[in-house]
């Protein structure tokens, strides 16, 4: 008898691992084990070009997969060669995994992708299923103004104001509300949120990355603030200095502190509503911290309408040293199944 967790988990990863897709497939999936999320498909859209996304959507795709048995997808930006390139925001690998998708995780940013390409994610977004969308991803698309979707550019002008970020994520790019590369956040449980099924399991989380300045609408949930640290590291005490927002008002840095993710529900021009979590946490390095890949993971339960675990299992099988965030600093020359988390 007590040989059979042991027998378990070696099957349970030896099925996720012997269902990654082939190395000659631009994209990386995994089909999932027996488990809550079962017959359920996620797919992990990366393409950024500083905080390592190529690198933190395949480990939260195997983590879902192994853990809560969800099958995922993850599709990259690639070069011509079918090297991991986030520099080329035209690319989007196999955007037809989203028409069998049943929830996004959604780590972007400025990308111009073709209209085939952003049709299929249309017609995601309009079938009114969730997203968990983070950091970048508040300025996800920066479309041409002749494309059918130019409406999604973060900062067109035209028919949504802020683009896809502001009018379904809840907010868009304004600016780094503490300073980039320099003062770390800790999200901080909002008081009102304390009960939230989305923050089950969660008491507070750490990540390297700075606090954005957002201002979700009124119709959002704020689950957790973050605090401005003085330093990078999880020990550092609150900063202390004032600034200005975006709308010239003068503030303390952390009063009230900034949120850092919120849900919300968007009605979309079909009727249809999507569950929208949004953090502007989510770099690889943040993702080191478990408690937020609890609240993501936490955000696929809520968003597909299924119970929410008491403490989501977020912990890794298996090693995760993600690449400091910087631009430009992908692992060059990699095809996506090299991003795939080793056995």
């Amino acid at each position: 008898m007590t040989r059979r967790p042991f027998l378990f988990s070696l099957l349970a990863a030896a099925s996720v691992s012997s269902t990654t897709a082939m190395a000659a497939d631009p994209w990386i999936t995994f089909e999932g084990v027996d488990g809550p999320g079962k017959g359920k498909h996620v797919v992990l859209i990366s393409g950024d070009e500083e905080y390592r996304s190529e690198e933190a959507m395949p480990m939260m795709a195997r983590l879902l997969s192994e853990k809560h048995g969800f099958k995922t997808t993850v599709l990259f930006s690639v070069d011509a060669e079918g090297k991991v390139d986030p520099n080329n925001q035209q690319s989007l690998t196999n955007p037809a995994a989203l028409d069998s998708a049943d929830a996004v995780i959604l780590m972007v940013r400025f990308r111009g992708w073709p209209d085939d390409a952003m049709g299929h994610f249309a017609n995601f977004f309009k079938a009114g299923k969730p997203i968990i969308a983070l950091r970048t991803s508040t300025h996800a698309f920066s479309l041409p103004k002749e494309s059918a979707y130019a409406k999604y550019t973060w900062n067109g002008g035209g028919e949504w104001k802020g683009g896809f970020g502001e009018q379904v994520l809840g907010e868009t790019w304004i600016s780094h509300w503490g300073n980039h590369m320099k003062e770390a956040t800790r999200g901080v449980i909002e008081p009102s949120a304390k009960d939230n099924p989305v923050l089950r399991g969660i008491e507070s989380v750490f990540g390297d990355t700075d606090v954005y300045e957002a201002h979700p609408p009124k119709d959002a949930t704020i689950l957790l603030r973050g605090t401005v640290l003085k330093g990078m590291h999880p020990a550092d005490g609150p900063a202390v200095y004032s600034k200005k927002t975006a709308a010239g008002v003068e503030q303390d840095v952390n009063t009230p502190a900034m949120p850092v993710a919120w849900t919300r529900e968007y009605k979309n021009e079909t009727g249809a509503t999507n569950r929208i979590l949004t953090t502007t946490m989510g770099s690889a390095t943040d993702l080191a911290d478990e408690a937020l890949r609890r609240l993501l993971i936490n955000g696929v339960y809520w968003g597909l309408k299924m119970d929410v675990p008491a403490k989501a299992d977020a912990a890794l099988t298996w090693t995760y040293k993600p690449s400091d965030y910087k631009g430009n600093g992908f692992k060059k020359g990699l095809t996506p199944a090299e991003f795939a988390p080793a056995k």
